[in-house]
C-alpha cells in the first residue's frame, strides 16, 4: 500500500520537518528564479531572440540576420525537426539542455559545430524547404540525397566565419541584464566612470 503524503510527513519527526520543508522551499525557489534569470519560457517559442539568451549564439544570429534566409526562416526551421510536434520539443529540450550546460561549465567553443544529430535534423529541413530544387536540378550530386547539402552550401546561411572573436560588435538586440537591479548598477558604474 502506498503510504499518504500525511503519513510520510508523521514519520518525520518534529524538528525535522520544518528544516524539511525549508530545503524543500528553497530548491523549489531556486528552480523557479534559474528558470525566470534563464528566460525558460523564450525557449517554447520560435523567436530567434531566444537563441542569444546566452551570449555564444551572437555571432550566429548576427550572421543568420544578415543572410538571405532571415526573410524566410528562423532558427527553428533549420535547426529542429519537423516531422512531429513531440520530436520538435524533446530535441529542443535535449539539445537546449546541453547548450545550458556546456555555457554554464565554460566548456563552449569559439567556433560552434553541429553535432552529428543536429547535421542530421539540418539535412531534413533543407530538403523539406527545398524539396522542389532539389527535384529540378539535373546535376547527378543531388540524386538520392547522397551528401549533405551543407558539404556545398557550407556558408548558408551563417557564411564563413563566424566565432566569438570574429563578430566583437555585431549588431544585436539588446538584451536586459539577466538580473534586474544589475541595471541600475550598471548605470551607476557608467556614471561614475564619466566623472573620473
Amino acid at each position: 500500500m502506498i503510504a499518504s503524503p500525511k503519513d510520510v510527513c508523521r514519520k518525520i519527526p518534529r524538528r525535522l520537518r520544518y528544516a524539511v520543508f525549508a530545503v524543500l522551499g528553497a530548491f523549489v525557489g531556486m528552480v523557479l528564479y534559474v528558470a525566470h534569470i534563464s528566460r525558460a519560457a523564450s525557449y517554447l517559442s520560435d523567436d530567434p531572440e531566444a537563441c542569444i539568451n546566452c551570449h555564444i549564439m551572437v555571432p550566429e544570429y548576427a550572421s543568420w540576420k544578415h543572410s538571405s534566409h532571415a526573410r524566410v526562416a528562423n532558427c527553428n526551421d533549420c535547426h529542429v525537426p519537423h516531422d512531429s510536434t513531440l520530436r520538435k520539443y524533446y530535441f529542443k529540450a535535449k539539445d537546449g539542455t546541453r547548450h545550458s550546460v556546456l555555457f554554464t561549465l565554460g566548456m563552449e567553443k569559439q567556433v560552434i559545430k553541429a553535432i552529428p544529430e543536429s547535421e542530421h535534423v539540418i539535412q531534413e529541413n533543407c530538403i523539406r524547404c527545398h524539396r522542389a530544387t532539389i527535384e529540378r536540378a539535373r546535376a547527378p550530386v543531388h540524386t538520392d540525397w547522397d551528401r549533405s547539402c551543407t558539404d556545398c552550401h557550407r556558408e548558408v546561411p551563417h557564411g564563413r566565419v563566424h566565432s566569438l572573436s570574429s563578430t566583437p560588435n555585431a549588431a544585436v538586440p539588446p538584451l536586459d541584464p539577466v538580473v534586474p537591479w544589475l541595471k541600475g548598477e550598471k548605470a551607476k558604474n557608467q556614471e561614475s566612470d564619466s566623472f573620473k
